[in-house]
């Protein structure tokens, strides 16, 4: 078994598109119409199509884009969260930090789904490291264990959200 995509219902798969395109820098890569994939393995699928799979009306589907949310994480963060202030962005919340020291900024797409934008965790262990602190401090500060601020330092981490 292997998790393939996340999958979004949408309610105008052109400007949901362009959303994605304009905000996050994602590209289609597979496109038949009702469903569209798009770089990073985010897929698309019109509200109809989707009902109709489904089984119920797309008034049954509801709206309730509180439930969960897309994660990315990105490595040049300020340069994106200036790039965000340029748009016409609903906030869910403006950039904060976390307790663990991640930076990070939740918005809505146009369906009112919650995309969050984190600061990549090396560049967070790296900017820890700048300031002076050292590995262990980095993982006190961090709430996580050594072993994951050194891999992080050596890019060996991947993180799943």
């Amino acid at each position: 078994m292997k998790f393939q995509n996340p999958l979004l219902a949408v309610s105008d798969m052109e400007r949901s598109v362009s959303f994605y395109k304009q905000v996050l820098g994602l590209d289609k890569i597979v496109d038949f119409g009702a469903n569209v994939t798009l770089t990073g393995g985010v897929c698309l699928q019109t509200r109809e199509t989707w009902a109709e799979f489904i089984n119920v009306s797309p008034e049954e589907l509801g709206w309730y884009g509180k439930v969960s949310e897309l994660y990315f994480e990105e490595d040049a963060f300020d340069a994106f969260a200036e790039h965000l202030a340029q748009l016409d962005i609903h906030y869910v919340h403006p950039v904060k930090t976390h307790a663990w020291g991640q930076r990070a900024v939740r918005f809505y797409d146009p369906d009112g789904h919650i995309i969050e934008v984190g600061e990549n965790m090396t560049s967070v262990c790296q900017r820890f490291a700048d300031s002076g602190m050292t590995p262990e401090q980095i993982a006190k500060r961090m709430d996580v264990p050594l072993e994951y601020v050194v891999a992080c330092m050596q890019g060996k981490t991947e993180r799943n959200g």
